[in-house]
């Protein structure tokens, strides 16, 4: 007992004095996926940039990625929004090129051949407001991703959600 009621003393005694270990933060996710839109409001006929930003925390490339995008439950409540994706770019240091691949799934490849340890890659999609679109709804988005790096190691994250975009009457 003797030797108990001494650990328990010491240890408060560290706690109290700021020695005892302390609980570290935790480590960034090995990937990051994020969301912004251009604008948070449209029209039936308009159109919103989303950007996607896949960011590699790690200390190995990223070789291959694969992302799938979806509309969120709400929005599929709303059968008389009529949206789809149009466009896609990839951000890169000479400008914008295109990319292939605006969903559902397999939005991956647009990210670029590698993402390099600490950089990121932003892939921009268009969503068009059909002209016959209903209005007063929101139209967002979710995301899973799965991402494999040099190091022959692999994470996967999501749901991740895009910001809504409300669709206004005109």
């Amino acid at each position: 007992m003797r030797r108990l009621g001494l650990t328990t003393v010491l240890a408060l005694l560290l706690a109290v004095f700021g020695l005892a270990p302390s609980a570290s933060a935790a480590d960034p996710a090995p990937a990051a996926l994020t969301f912004a839109t251009d604008a948070a409001t449209t029209t039936p006929g308009g159109t919103v940039q989303l950007s996607m930003t896949l960011t590699n925390n790690k200390t190995y490339d990223v070789l291959f990625v694969y992302q799938t995008i979806e509309p969120t439950w709400l929005t599929t409540q709303r059968p008389d929004l009529k949206y789809g994706f149009t466009g896609c770019t990839l951000a890169t240091a000479a400008g914008s090129t295109p990319c292939a691949g605006t969903g559902p799934a397999n939005l991956g490849t647009n990210y670029g051949a590698t993402v390099p340890p600490g950089q990121s890659r932003t892939v921009t999609l268009t969503l068009q407001i059909a002209a016959d679109s209903g209005c007063n709804g929101n139209i967002g988005f979710y995301s899973y991703y799965y991402a494999e790096f040099s190091d022959a190691t692999s994470t996967s994250g999501g749901p991740v959600f895009t910001p809504e975009t409300r669709v206004l009457c005109a």
